[in-house]
């Protein structure tokens, strides 16, 4: 498994959409840390942009914002392509090998659990926009770790190489060089209509133990994401 699973049809093969689903939902999230912290960027870049419906979303929100979207796999640049507009551009383009910057705000929506380097990724975008946006899969769970069989389709399924707790995945930030401005917690399955059994079953101690301690709740139980933005 490695990035070639972007660009020979594996990935979508795999993924239906290319995730393009929950692109609403993260726009909202986005959109709110955003507002909390009074930004209003004139520039914004989104490095991994798959399908393009995040920058689409966004876009609605933001009129008045320029969006650019990069990505490396030709499948969902097809997808992103579709969606082009006054504003909102899309390339086909590894941004790392290019001296591509200048952004007020580059967004990586769960990118870097992907990349083999993760670290040098994360070193190589740091200067190409003032403020840096990241959603991070929290993987790495007691769940996960009992639930050995999670961890073989979470890699083979969604090609998450690296598995983050929020202590790990700030820390990572802080190595690399970031300033962690804000952060919270987002939880796909409190917003997704329909969720299987289990899920719906998962979630009632998940709620509870959370009431007490969110941050308790994720390591025991999973189920959420980091978004942090950073400078």
């Amino acid at each position: 498994m490695g990035e070639t699973r972007y660009s020979d049809g594996s990935y979508l093969e795999a993924n239906p959409g290319w995730h393009e689903d929950d692109s609403p939902m993260k726009a909202r999230w986005i959109n709110t840390i955003l507002q909390r912290n009074g930004l209003d960027p004139v520039a914004v870049a989104e490095i991994g942009c798959g399908a393009g419906g995040i920058l689409q979303a966004l876009h609605e929100m933001r009129p008045k914002t320029r969006f650019s979207g990069y990505e490396i796999s030709p499948q969902a640049f097809n997808l992103a392509s579709a969606k082009a507009q006054d504003g909102v551009n899309f390339y086909l383009q590894d941004m790392i090998a290019t001296d591509i910057g200048g952004f007020d705000l580059l967004m990586a929506i769960d990118v870097f659990e992907h990349v083999p380097d993760y670290l040098g990724f994360l070193q190589a975008i740091r200067s190409r926009a003032t403020y840096k946006l990241f959603h991070i899969p929290l993987d790495m769970s007691v769940q996960m770790l009992l639930r050995a069989g999670l961890f073989t389709r979470v890699r083979g399924d969604l090609g998450h190489l690296h598995y983050f707790s929020k202590e790990t995945a700030f820390d990572t930030l802080r190595d690399c060089g970031y300033e962690i401005v804000d952060w919270n917690y987002t939880y796909w399955s409190r917003e997704i209509q329909n969720l299987p059994l289990r899920t719906r079953i998962a979630n009632v101690p998940r709620s509870m133990v959370s009431a007490a301690s969110a941050d308790l709740a994720v390591r025991l139980f999973g189920g959420a994401s980091a978004l942090v933005l950073a400078r």
